[in-house]
């Protein structure tokens, strides 16, 4: 490693010396006694500063980052070579050996921002409880030679000691006990969004774009955008959990959506959950305040023990009487009972080994988040550990045997959110029943490992009947999401996805037109006779019959070894790309005062990035469902194949025209407040694209963190 020098100049009231520091590894570093410091900084200014623009300027911000962590991040100012931030930032640290590291950067829109300069201050060198002036020489440790000017700082460190320190660490815990019991529910409160009536007109046409967002506690959803409609049809259904017994208030926003400006306030109104009864659907039509119209919504609340947290000396399945009342719940002789309900999902959290330290400690202090789609439920924080052993129990009610289960590790900090460790997500149909196995953390895009694993074992029980029934109705939408940002990286791997199933038909035409062309007379000429045979035999249940033979031929390939399916090495790729575009230096928030169009082309690219991701990932799924990919599916396709064939060969199509249609024309008399959906549709969303094929898989351990090799440590 290169080592460089820079100088820093402090002064201490009417004394004035100069202090040269060389930047070396930890181990030059003399040890010293472990502590709490608050270190007080304020960021004075920029001098003669490097350009990096073409005007010969830059938009300078400024990085603060101890033991490889950010800690504070300026303000951005706009062309200015001497910029004044006269910012403020309290950083509490560990120990002083760690130097303080300071970065500057040049802000580019929706680019890579430049590197400007860095400098580091060795905290040892400071004087305790007494204020300091810095002058930092920027320099680039692969240029020692340019000038890039320097940063002016004030800086006092002040040591928090015995009270004070042990004052911090129990506040610390009381906030994670209080963080954790809050996500303990005790029902769900579900809503079905059906209608809008004379909602007030916000656009020159006279109409409105209306949305609603709702808002229980931590909990929101926001609803579709119906355009150019005074009375919107929504007919959305999602749950929220209650985690008071008493209820809790549920507040409605209606908004009109405005692309390039703010959206416009159409008004506001409550449900008081504590005033409904339980066990009940309720039709509420609620007045819009501070606004005009109604909105029609159904609400139901249902009590629920679904999600519980438990020691390992408490397990479920362990005992024999309530494994049997479980797997009687779920049996197939119940399977038209409660079809909500369809399985039992147990996770045993026992240990993880090895994970990267994230204080400046070299330690962590780790906690694990389990989810299981809108159920999220948190472990205890063992402290200073990289090897923790939390020994926990949790349960989940299964709606969606397609389901993903989620394991987070994180780091929890006194005075900042919590640190990502790391991350496995694993489809509840890949689970194998009893099994301790370790899985190797993956990073937040799910796309390479990262430091650790962690030890799981996981029992699912489910009823087959219920899971086929539930995979025809729409998917549970997640309502705790991250929103979408736009992203180069994103956006060229969905078109190159789209490309790739678009380039499948392209080539099938081309190969048919090679047969009408006659470029080779033997193929010409075989598929002309089977186009004669075809059109003069054909029937319309041979559609689905030979997509029947087309997945039975796949399955016997997979079964004799003869597996042609392949890693697709494109789309790990890309995803590797994109994961290090993230890993990059994050660009700053701070609007930069474009004119409004630049935001509205900006969420353009946002949809049109998003339409080819779904394009991409339905061709995908098609493929991946005549591809044995998830053999669940591949099996209830085959069964409902059959029945189609059975039913199109014995059936006239005109009597199935005639039923389809007068379902269709009555479904909204016998039944007001249905939610339209197509159930082929909702079966495709349960098979995974090729992304989630590449997410879910499996990464191999190193054999260092075998079991085996372990007991074999520790025989000897």
């Amino acid at each position: 490693m290169e080592r460089w020098a820079q100088t820093a100049s402090h002064h201490h009231g009417d004394d004035d010396k100069r202090i040269n520091t060389i930047g070396t590894s930890n181990a030059d570093l003399p040890l010293v006694d472990p502590g709490m410091y608050q270190l007080d900084i304020t960021l004075r200014r920029g001098q003669n500063l490097a350009a990096r623009d073409r005007g010969g300027t830059s938009d300078p911000y400024v990085k603060f980052k101890i033991g490889g962590k950010e800690v504070f991040r300026s303000k951005i100012i706009h062309k200015n070579l001497n910029p004044v931030w006269e910012e403020k930032a309290c950083i509490f640290v560990d120990q002083t050996r760690e130097p303080l590291y300071i970065k500057v950067f040049d802000y580019d829109f929706g680019l890579q921002d430049d590197f400007m300069g860095s400098a580091f201050l060795d905290l040892t060198l400071l004087e305790l409880k007494r204020p300091t002036d810095v002058t930092l020489t920027l320099k680039d440790p692969h240029h020692p030679d340019h000038d890039l000017g320097t940063i002016l700082l004030s800086v006092i460190l002040t040591p928090k000691e015995g009270e004070q320190r042990d004052l911090f660490q129990t506040q610390s815990l009381r906030l994670s006990d209080l963080h954790r019991k809050s996500h303990l529910w005790r029902g769900i409160v579900s809503i079905t969004l059906i209608e809008g009536r004379d909602l007030k007109a916000m656009d020159s046409n006279g109409l409105s774009d209306p949305y609603v967002k709702f808002r229980l506690g931590h909990q929101k959803y926001k609803s579709k955008i119906m355009p150019k409609t005074l009375n919107p049809q929504w007919r959305e259904q999602f749950d929220f959990h209650l985690y008071e017994e008493q209820g809790g208030i549920i507040d409605i926003t209606a908004w009109d959506k405005d692309a390039g400006k703010r959206d416009d306030f159409i008004g506001r109104c409550q449900i008081d959950l504590s005033a409904l009864s339980r066990e009940q659907t309720h039709k509420l039509e609620l007045q819009l305040e501070e606004g005009e119209g109604h909105l029609v919504l159904l609400v139901t609340l249902t009590a629920s023990a679904t999600v519980s947290i438990s020691d390992l000396s408490v397990n479920s399945l362990e005992d024999q009487k309530e494994r049997e009342a479980i797997l009687k719940r779920y049996s197939p002789m119940r399977m038209f009972h409660n079809v909500k309900d369809v399985g039992f999902l147990q996770v045993k959290v026992i240990r993880a080994e090895g994970l990267m330290a994230a204080d400046v400690t070299g330690k962590s202090d780790p906690f694990c988040v389990v989810e299981l789609n809108n159920d999220r439920l948190l472990t205890h924080t063992v402290y200073k550990n990289l090897n923790p052993e939390w020994n926990k129990v949790f349960t989940f009610n299964i709606k969606d045997i397609h389901s993903v289960l989620e394991v987070t590790v994180y780091d929890e900090d006194r005075d900042r959110s919590a640190d990502f460790l790391g991350k496995v997500a694993i489809p509840l149909l890949t689970i194998q029943n009893g099994e301790q196995k370790a899985y190797v953390l993956k990073n937040k895009q799910l796309t390479g490992p990262t430091k650790g694993v962690i030890y799981l074992e996981i029992d699912v029980i489910f009823n087959a009947v219920k899971a086929s029934i539930r995979t025809l109705i729409p998917k549970e939408q997640k309502y705790i999401e991250e929103e979408n940002r736009l992203s180069k990286q994103l956006l060229l791997r969905n078109f190159i996805r789209m490309k790739r199933c678009v380039m499948v038909l392209v080539n099938a035409a081309y190969y048919i037109n090679s047969c009408f062309d006659w470029d080779s007379p033997p193929r010409s000429l075989a598929a002309f006779v089977l186009f004669l045979f075809v059109v003069w035999n054909f029937e319309l249940y041979m559609i689905p019959l030979v997509l029947l033979l087309l997945l039975t031929w796949n399955y016997f390939l997979i079964r004799s070894g003869k597996d042609t399916r392949q890693r697709d090495t494109v789309v790990e790729d890309m995803l590797e790309d994109e994961e290090e575009e993230d890993d990059k230096d994050d660009k700053d928030s701070e609007k930069k005062g474009f004119i409004n169009k630049i935001y509205a082309i900006q969420e353009v690219c946002v949809s049109v990035q998003n339409i080819l991701d779904e394009v991409a990932s339905f061709g995908e799924r098609i493929k991946n469902t005549f591809n044995w990919t998830v053999p669940f599916l591949s099996w209830l396709a085959i069964a409902a194949l059959c029945v189609f064939t059975v039913i199109l060969y014995f059936i006239p199509l005109r009597y199935i025209v005639l039923v389809w249609g007068i379902n269709k024309f009555t479904k909204k008399l016998r039944s007001p407040y249905a939610i339209d959906n197509n159930e082929l549709l909702d079966f495709l969303s349960r098979v995974p694209s090729d992304v989630q094929v590449v997410q879910y898989q499996e990464l191999k351990q190193d054999p260092s963190h075998s079991p085996c090799k372990r007991k074999k440590n520790n025989l000897g």
